[in-house]
């Protein structure tokens, strides 16, 4: 008799098999920075009580996630099994 298994894809495995997967809320290991990933392209970054942050446009190319605010700053972050790291944290996606 066969063994069932919880097939549940990884985050790991969605997001390199579809590029949607990343659209989601995405936590600092320290829960105090989340990263609101929208499917138009948009993000809003929130810091503890602090709601929208900062907001602005993300784009993806392969595993690498570049950011841009509203007001011109850019970023670089990149998806390493299923982990977003980004500006030194570690970002988990909460489903």
């Amino acid at each position: 008799m066969g063994m069932l298994f919880n097939t549940k894809p990884r985050h790991a495995d969605l997001i390199e098999n579809d590029p949607l997967s990343y659209v989601g809320l995405w936590v600092s290991a320290a829960g105090y920075v989340r990263h609101e990933l929208l499917p138009n392209g948009r993000y809003a970054e929130a810091r503890g009580r602090k709601q929208n942050a900062l907001e602005g446009r993300y784009w993806l190319d392969g595993n690498t996630i570049d950011y841009e605010d509203d007001t011109g700053f850019i970023a670089q972050g990149e998806f390493v099994d299923g982990v977003l790291h980004q500006g030194g944290m570690i970002f988990y996606k909460v489903d």
